[in-house]
């Protein structure tokens, strides 16, 4: 969350298409120039849709995930999605939609659950079920677990960070924390971010680790389909670490970003 938000973003595969890259890895490393050949086809840019609505927020968190869409290898095409947006979430918005992210808000998990709402939360469960890629990032991490969420991280879960043992932060605002991804320590925008609980399953990497242990970035299989959720936000762009009086002590995380939807486009 970033001021109780958090993001959902969902990758989602342009159906009949298949995406394999032999040089995916675990830390989330690029693939293959013929892999994003396939997803772009002839159309050119694969499309994305971000959400945008009441279950997000209303200063910026949509279009942070967008440009970070936009500044991947994938060049994502974006479109947003919501109940105030031309295109809704129902079945047919997501026919050749390559990319689904449900980004931050401004509200507590269980608020931002049901203004999301069932219906919406089952197209999306269906859509990555049946081979779409789904991107969470820190509320949308949370929704993707159980309590209350869309189940996608099962048997894995979510759960709140700072009220783990050795969190690096106890508090709800905004700030910057380290954390790990791989073997390098980075600086992170966070926002009461969910942690992961890893489910074990065939085909799960864990990208990165809060400085207790706790997981903070993972994708995993969901049906046909996969899952990448993340507590923190790489997508913060410089105007919210202003807005909070924070520094960015090493520069934008958007290439951590790119290196999850990599990895949630394998």
């Amino acid at each position: 969350m970033r001021r109780n938000i958090a993001a959902l973003s969902a990758l989602v595969l342009v159906s009949g298409v298949g995406i394999v890259s032999a040089t995916q890895s675990a830390t989330g490393a690029e693939p293959s120039v013929g892999a994003l050949r396939a997803i772009r086809g002839d159309a050119g840019a694969p499309l994305a849709l971000v959400y945008r609505g009441p279950a997000g927020c209303d200063d910026g968190c949509s279009e942070a995930a967008a440009a970070m869409l936009r500044s991947s290898r994938y060049h994502f095409k974006v479109r947003y999605v919501g109940p105030n947006e031309k295109r809704k979430i129902v079945p047919s918005s997501f026919t050749g939609v390559a990319l689904y992210v449900q980004p931050g808000g401004d509200t507590s998990v269980a608020r931002a659950n049901k203004l999301l709402g069932a219906q919406a939360q089952q197209v999306i469960s269906d859509y990555v079920r049946n081979g779409g890629r789904y991107l969470g990032i820190c509320q949308g991490a949370y929704l993707a677990g159980t309590d209350p969420g869309m189940g996608l991280l099962s048997p894995g879960n979510s759960d709140q960070y700072i009220a783990t043992k050795g969190a690096s932060t106890k508090s709800e605002a905004d700030t910057v924390i380290p954390i790990r991804w791989g073997k390098k320590k980075i600086y992170m925008y966070f926002q009461d971010g969910a942690y992961l609980i890893p489910s074990g399953v065939p085909g799960e990497k864990i990208l990165a680790r809060y400085t207790n242990g706790k997981v903070a970035a993972l994708t995993k299989p969901y049906g046909a389909g996969r899952v990448g959720v993340i507590g923190p936000h790489p997508e913060a762009p410089r105007s919210w670490y202003r807005e909070a009086g924070l520094r960015d002590r090493d520069g934008s995380d958007a290439r951590y970003g790119h290196k999850l939807i990599n990895s949630v486009m394998s």
